[in-house]
């Protein structure tokens, strides 16, 4: 008697979609062989597609058949596209199957493997499926394609967003909070670049109860999603490039440059950059250069016969490194030389104002300048508009016009936006108080500050390196505020050659006998 295995496969989707279940393949399977006088050894449940073998339970199988722990010499199924869909895996999984002497067979599309025209036959059978899995497979990609090309996001809704439905059907991402407002933070503390990526990770974590892993935040600051863009990419002879997306836009595409110029490393701007841990004893790594080479300082402790010890050091070659405590001493002595006399206040709040007022009066010209551009372009439009009306312009050149000029529109339109928006600042008076009020007790805030908090402070005081010698630091540019400070403080404002109540932004700058700028 014949002893056969019975292989029932069915997939999630085409159960939904055929109305394909394993009850009604093993009723099949076993009345064929109630008829055919076979003898059933085992039935093998399958749900799992039918790309390539790479299957649970046919890999179990697998292992029996080469082991020959089993009586079977026939395996059979309803049709060859529940034994696969792939042409070439299904060539080689006959050959192994034959060579342990079982023969599989398809009982509604049956083959003699003997008659070699009847291979032909099971290359029809065997590569229909494929070619329909290829044909929905390419028309699912172009309907995702399209759909990001009209600005439509695919998939699952980033972190700060939310997959909802129209009436009609057609799916959208909304925004959803506070996740949105944690995202929006996550990004503005990045592009300061004053600590790393992860530690502003682990304090959004902190901040609604998050847990968003690392590699899903730098996948987040890298989504251009969040500046509202969809990503589209190269196909064929059509180049990726960036549309606009239908959903709304947590943060502007100017703070999303300036996050990955952060994440490259890469800014414009210098800053202190570099690797910094999370080491309390080390606030000024990645803030320091090495005065003989010239590369980044690094960090780290050398264990003694009794303790352990810290420095700040440079490569081995170059062999330049200081003691920490006594630096991170030094570096707190000359913040404190920034703290200044309260009757400098209202002159530093005037040169201040001053600058401030300059630089929105030179908006308020480019503002204006715009504006007036677009009055323009709009009245290009309109005047268009009635020699197509009085027959004077075809429709085609009238749409073309309208075209490229709303295209105008909307981009000045956009840099008027930004431009309002970096100007219309609420009590700027108010403000600069404040931030002098700090300046006060900026010692006392730099030594009692956590690790952020002084790396904040030596980042917005110095934007540049700062390079110690083993006496004095030195910096080519230094926080305009701060140094103006500095010079008061060494004397400066006592100048016989200046008034020290006259109110002027040019405060002219000096050598100063603390942080002194690098020569070259």
């Amino acid at each position: 008697m014949i002893i056969a295995d019975l292989y029932i496969r069915v997939s999630t989707d085409e159960q939904a979609e055929k109305g394909y279940s394993q009850r009604d393949q093993n009723e099949r399977l076993r009345k064929y062989c109630a008829n055919n006088n076979i003898s059933v050894n085992k039935v093998i449940y399958e749900d799992h597609s039918a790309k390539s073998f790479d299957r649970p339970e046919w890999k179990k199988y697998l292992i029996e058949v080469r082991k020959r722990s089993h009586k079977s010499n026939l395996v059979l199924f309803t049709k060859w596209d529940r034994f696969s869909r792939n042409t070439g895996d299904a060539y080689q999984m006959i050959s192994i199957l034959q060579k342990n002497h079982v023969i599989p067979q398809a009982i509604e599309q049956p083959l003699d493997m003997s008659v070699p025209e009847n291979k032909l036959m099971l290359a029809i059978y065997l590569s229909t499926p494929e070619v329909e899995n290829d044909r929905r497979a390419l028309n699912t990609f172009h309907g995702m394609r399209r759909a990001k090309k009209e600005g439509r996001l695919m998939g699952i809704a980033p972190y700060g967003y939310i997959n909802r439905s129209h009436e009609d059907g057609k799916k959208y991402i909304a925004i959803k909070e506070p996740e949105a407002s944690n995202i929006i933070w996550a990004f503005n503390e990045v592009a300061k670049g004053h600590i790393p990526a992860d530690h502003v990770r682990l304090q959004m974590n902190k901040r609604e109860g998050v847990s968003m892993s690392r590699s899903a935040f730098a996948k987040a600051m890298r989504n251009p999603v969040y500046s509202g863009k969809i990503y589209v990419e190269d196909y064929k002879q059509e180049e990726a490039y960036y549309t606009d997306g239908k959903h709304e836009a947590l943060i502007s595409e100017k703070l999303f440059y300036q996050v990955q110029r952060v994440m490259d490393k890469k800014r414009k701007v210098e800053g202190p950059g570099g690797r910094v841990l999370g080491n309390e004893r080390f606030p000024l790594r990645g803030l320091l250069i090495c005065p003989n080479c010239g590369k980044n300082l690094t960090a780290s402790g050398a264990k003694g016969k009794s303790k352990t010890y810290y420095y700040y050091h440079c490569h081995y070659k170059c062999g330049f490194r200081f003691d920490s405590e006594t630096l991170n001493e030094l570096f707190e002595l000359e913040i404190s030389k920034l703290e200044y006399n309260p009757i400098i206040k209202d002159l530093l709040q005037s040169i201040l104002l001053d600058n401030y007022k300059q630089f929105t009066s030179d908006i308020e010209e480019k503002r204006k300048s715009i504006s007036k551009e677009i009055n323009l372009l709009n009245e290009k439009v309109a005047s268009a508009r009635d020699k197509y009306v009085a027959d004077k312009l075809d429709e085609e050149d009238y749409k073309e016009i309208k075209k490229v000029t709303k295209s105008q529109i909307e981009q000045l339109e956009q840099e008027l936006q930004m431009m309002v928006s970096e100007s219309k600042e609420l009590d700027i008076k108010t403000k600069i108080e404040n931030a002098l009020e700090g300046m006060e007790n900026l010692a006392n805030l730099y030594q009692q500050g956590d690790l952020q908090t002084k790396r904040t402070i030596g980042c917005l005081i110095f934007p540049q390196k700062v390079e110690f010698d083993g006496k004095s630091f030195q910096t080519p540019k230094m926080n305009i505020v701060a140094q103006c400070i500095y010079q008061y403080n060494s004397g400066l404002g006592n100048k016989k050659n200046r008034h020290r109540r006259v109110k002027s932004s040019n405060v002219g700058l000096v050598t100063s006998t603390g942080f002194k700028p690098v020569t070259f």
